[in-house]
Formats: structure tokens, sequence, C-alpha cells
């Protein structure tokens, strides 16, 4: 589908089709949660690896986790501490994510909020969205608009002639994953961002 302005790219994701923005880390491929398996489809992405949720705000997110009033406190603080930022949250998984998102563990969910203002002002406009790293399983992510549209000309791509360089150019790397586990954060993945459990 190629290159296409903002306006074009959210009001595609808020009709189904999978985008692709920069985010701080890796550019994301992204669609809506209902319809992660088209995200799968895609990557050739095997079933038991999960899509992680990715939001503009705190209150975005928040629909999506479940826990009890001391845990949601916890894990608020926490968000205030990394969000917006290169950090992925692992938390219990509430009844409205869809188990696409996660076959291999359903009652959990990975949320995230970048730091980047591109990809916060699209997910302010459509909502929280399904995503993962723009490249086929297995392979190294792709990392600019162009090769993006190349290998998937089937989505729909940010065109990113009208950004700065400094507001398109993420980190290359992968975010901090952290995962609650009874009454503490247990680290999956350590990238960028040093998380203090």
């Amino acid at each position: 589908m190629s290159e296409v302005s903002q306006t074009k790219l959210i009001a595609g994701a808020i009709a189904g089709k999978v985008v692709s923005f920069p985010t701080d880390t890796v550019p994301a491929l992204a669609v809506k949660p209902e319809l992660g398996q088209l995200i799968y489809d895609l990557k050739q992405r095997p079933a038991h690896k999960p899509l992680i949720l990715m939001g503009a705000s705190e209150q975005q997110l928040l629909p999506y986790i479940t826990g009890t009033s001391r845990e949601l406190t916890i894990w608020r603080e926490t968000m205030a501490k990394y969000f917006p930022g290169a950090v992925t949250l692992v938390l219990p998984a509430s009844s409205q994510v869809p188990k696409v998102i996660n076959t291999g563990d359903p009652t959990t969910v990975g949320i995230r909020i970048p730091d980047s203002a591109i990809a916060r002002s699209i997910l302010e406009e459509t909502g929280v969205l399904a995503t993962t790293s723009a490249n086929l399983s297995g392979e190294q992510p792709l990392t600019t608009m162009a090769a993006i549209a190349e290998a998937f000309p089937q989505i729909l791509v940010l065109e990113t002639s009208l950004y700065s360089q400094t507001e398109l150019i993420g980190s290359g790397q992968p975010s901090t994953v952290a995962k609650w586990e009874g009454n503490s954060w247990v680290i999956l993945r350590q990238g960028k961002i040093l998380f203090e459990t």
C-alpha cells in the first residue's frame, strides 16, 4: 500500500489495516488488538510469541490489565517512573485483551508507552494497538520506513519526509521487559533502560 500521511495511517489503523510507524526503539508493526492475527500472518510469527499493547497514555492501557488495588498502585508508580520509555511491563490481563495477543499465556499482557511523539500522537487517535517489530520472524528488525514499505508492500507505512531525523531515529535496541510475578518484578529481557526490581 506504500507510504502515507499520518492522517491516512490513522484512518487505516482505525479501519483495521496493519500499519507501521517509528517508535523510540525500532519501528512497529501495529494493528487493532482483536486483529492481531494479521501481524502473525505477515511476519510468519510463531503463535506462542506474544504481541504487546502500545498506548499513548496510562488511561488508555489500564482497562487491559487487572489486579488488586495494592497491585495497581505499585504498577502505576512503576509506569510513572518508566513511561513513556523503552520499558514493557508484563501484567495480569483483563478480559478486554483478545486471546490472540498472547496465546502462550493469555493471562498476561505486555504494555508500553513509547517515548516517541510521533508514535504517541498516532496512538492518541487510534487507541491502543497490538504491536511488534517490523521484520519477518527470526530476522533482524527493519529500522527505516523505506525498508518496511519494501518488505511489507501490503501495509500502510508512515511517510516520514516531513519529520526531523531526531523524531524518527529510535535506539535500535528492544525495550526492557519486566514481568510482575507474585509480589515483585522479574526481568525477562534487559534492553537499553536499566530497570530496578
